[in-house]
């Protein structure tokens, strides 16, 4: 079975109030559970956002440090989900949950590279 990345694209900004978050999160825990039932779960974190990040870039013999986004953008990748899947289409229908879940937010799915089709 291939692996697949399920990135959660979400705008800047405050989370929203716990009382329309802890719905949202109770309903990604159980269909987390679903993909570890079925065997497609592989891991998946939500992310610091981007001001917390630190890039690094080498040039010559030197590698360069910065504090902050690699670039910058009104949406950015606030978590993932690795799932494992026989295909492109079984992978989508995993996607489709989760971005029911997650509305309004953008889920986008690749495959690992390398991986035998």
């Amino acid at each position: 079975m291939k692996q697949y990345l399920l990135s959660i694209y979400q705008p800047e900004g405050d989370p929203p109030p716990p009382e329309v978050l802890e719905p949202i999160m109770r309903d990604l825990g159980k269909l987390n559970d679903e993909m570890r039932a079925a065997g497609a779960w592989v891991f998946g974190a939500g992310l610091h956002p981007p001001s917390t990040a630190t890039v690094l870039r080498a040039k010559a013999s030197d590698v360069l440090v910065t504090d902050g986004p690699f670039i910058e953008g009104k949406e950015y990748l606030g978590g993932f989900t690795v799932i494992r899947a026989a295909d492109l289409d079984e992978a989508l229908g995993w996607a489709r949950r989760l971005a029911a879940v997650l509305e309004p937010l953008w889920i986008e799915v690749r495959p690992f590279a390398g991986e035998a089709d």
